[in-house]
């Protein structure tokens, strides 16, 4: 016999279920406009089960491999938000760059994703060609950057570990109008900082899924010997 289980059930079952919030301080930035959503904070993770159960507003998922059309398709399926893919930059160049980006627009990404050591010649021909918008990671505000941006990208990524702001500070003075993406930092202070500075939306790093158990499992202990 099948067992159903009641709604109260389930309803509670939801309830009691923890959920990752990004920090309060990101809603301080403006956003962006994309999918039809404002998108405030970014979760930096390919992980489907944080990317799941967090309450991002967008996912970044970058990672140092060549990107897989498999993993991407898992991704947009799972994420039900919008997923900015990494496409290429240091290891994947040239036409097979270009190629993975478009894959990954007709598998439904919101925009694709490069690093600040993309070639410029592989930029270009990815403005040309590919219809989501195209997002660069840079790491400071030079004339790397500036070439970048006036290769035509739709906006830029800025991860300059400590000098963040003060990056997204220089970005935004010479390009008011430019969406700027920027990771927050580990702190509130810091998040505040980047966003102060000009950021148009946060990306956040989400704790490490061994923590996450490792936690849940000593309460799981605890419980089992009857201790809170």
């Amino acid at each position: 016999m099948v067992k159903v289980i009641e709604a109260p059930y389930t309803q509670g079952a939801r309830e009691s279920e923890k959920v990752l919030a990004v920090p309060a301080g990101v809603a301080k930035a403006p956003g962006i406009a994309m999918q039809g959503r404002r998108i405030r904070s970014l979760v930096f993770s390919t992980d489907l089960a944080v990317i799941c159960h967090c309450n991002a507003d967008a996912v970044l998922a970058v990672y140092p491999f060549t990107c897989q059309p498999a993993i991407t398709q898992a991704l947009v399926s799972a994420s039900q938000r919008p997923v900015l893919c990494g496409v290429g930059g240091s290891i994947t160049q040239g036409e097979r760059c270009v190629e993975v980006a478009l894959h990954s627009e007709m598998q439904g990404v919101a925009a694709v994703v490069v690093n600040t050591s993309i070639p410029l010649d592989t930029l270009k021909g990815l403005v040309e060609r590919v219809t989501v918008p195209v997002v660069v990671t840079v790491c400071a505000a030079d004339e790397v950057a500036q070439s970048q941006i006036e290769a035509g990208v739709t906006m830029v990524n800025v991860a300059a570990g400590a000098r963040t702001a003060e990056v997204v500070a220089a970005l935004r003075g010479r390009y008011p109008e430019l969406p700027i993406i920027a990771t927050g930092g580990p702190t509130d202070a810091s998040i505040e900082a980047t966003v102060a500075a000009g950021a148009d939306a946060v990306t956040w790093t989400p704790p490490d899924i061994r923590q996450l158990e490792r936690a849940v499992m000593e309460k799981a202990r605890r419980l089992a010997k009857g201790r809170p």
